[in-house]
């Protein structure tokens, strides 16, 4: 019995043993893989030529616009054009039924005819009541009828050409003219619609040529753009690019800047005015509106998967010897698939563009591929 107590003691010592031995090994494995250079890959900051840009949604709207609404009522009987065709002043446009209206107008004339008629009858009479009254052939009162008589008529020939102004333009406002030269767009009603006055919508004419791009800027950005319209910015300034990622032929300049802040969103729309000969901008086309930045000329870029961001900063891993050192930096303007450093970088500094994510302050580092690294234990 005893002597298989001293074989079970001895067998449990030598597991602890061996246990411990192994932990050891483990923990010292570890420390050595926790110590080991990291393979990083290296970039060199330099300074290339940089024209940066901000941008913006803009949303092109037409410099002037007027909507053509009727100032009669009736049906619709004729159109003169073409939807989207240019117009110009005064062309004729649509036609309401103007069959009442020229009715009342002709009466209206009728009317006048014999209010002025009825005019010279009672001035006739008053010039020889008048002729009478001086030969005391007749009575003073009856001059005085005659005299009443003539202003009564005068007034009824002033109301009747009243009314045959008001018939004329019912009349004329039966014909829809383009009150400006541009290019309507597509009729909201068709022949043998009624129209009402001042609520129908019948169609719309805008002047395409220039044309503008309305966008809004936060609150701090104000003074820039008041600036910017002060010197009159007319260079590459503003320019205008489409969703497929082309960029419009013209430059824009600042055409106004609302009046005043809106207070619900805090931002105020700014309007670029831009020429438009061949109509590629269209009014309520949605664009993205670059302006051009400070950041011009020779400047620190880096690739932007250098960077690293924390509670809101950023930072890159500068390489200094076999280690690394964690750097603030400011960044300014993105420029295709870098960014512009404004500070915290100098020319000639190396700094780690891929294996970031396993670096920290001061830690060891190796030149080479982190892919490769971090394959080479799966391969074997």
């Amino acid at each position: 019995m005893k002597r298989k107590l001293s074989l079970l003691t001895a067998f449990v010592t030598t597991a602890i043993l061996l246990a411990s031995c192994g932990d050891k090994g483990q923990n010292a494995a570890q420390q050595n893989s926790l110590n080991a250079p990291v393979p990083v890959n290296a970039y060199t900051v330099a300074e290339e030529h940089v024209v940066a840009t901000d941008t913006y949604p803009g949303t092109v709207v037409p410099l002037v616009e007027v909507e053509l609404r009727p100032q009669v009522s009736g049906y619709i009987t004729n159109s003169y054009v073409q939807d989207g065709q240019m117009v110009t002043k005064g062309q004729k446009l649509y036609e309401i039924d103007r069959t009442q209206y020229q009715a009342t107008y002709n009466q209206a004339q009728a009317n006048l005819r014999t209010a002025r008629a009825n005019l010279e009858r009672v001035r006739q009479d008053l010039e020889r009541y008048e002729n009478l009254a001086r030969q005391d052939a007749i009575a003073r009162q009856r001059v005085d009828y005659a005299r009443a008589d003539f202003a009564t008529a005068q007034a009824q020939v002033a109301a009747a050409q009243a009314g045959i102004s008001g018939a004329s333009t019912n009349l004329r406002y039966s014909i829809i003219t383009a009150p400006m030269s541009g290019r309507i767009g597509i009729a909201q009603v068709k022949i043998g619609s009624q129209v009402t006055p001042g609520q129908t919508l019948i169609n719309t004419i805008s002047n395409d040529n220039p044309i503008a791009v309305d966008f809004v800027v936060p609150a701090d950005e104000i003074p820039r753009f008041t600036r910017l319209q002060q010197q009159k910015a007319t260079d590459s300034t503003f320019t205008v690019q489409f969703a497929d990622g082309n960029v419009y032929p013209f430059t824009g300049k600042i055409a106004t800047l609302d009046r005043a802040i809106d207070p619900q969103t805090g931002t105020l729309t700014v309007r670029i005015s831009f020429p438009n000969p061949d109509r590629r901008l269209i009014p309520g086309m949605t664009t993205v509106l670059r302006v051009r930045n400070a950041d011009i000329g020779r400047q620190l870029v880096i690739p932007n998967k250098a960077i690293t961001e924390q509670m809101g900063e950023y930072y890159t891993y500068v390489i200094q010897g076999d280690s690394v050192v964690q750097n603030r930096i400011a960044l300014g303007s993105k420029v295709a698939d870098k960014v512009v450093v404004r500070e915290g970088l100098k020319a000639g500094d190396k700094i780690v563009v891929e294996g970031t994510q396993k670096l920290r302050q001061g830690a060891k580092v190796v030149l080479g591929s982190p892919q490769s690294a971090a394959a080479g234990p799966a391969a074997r």
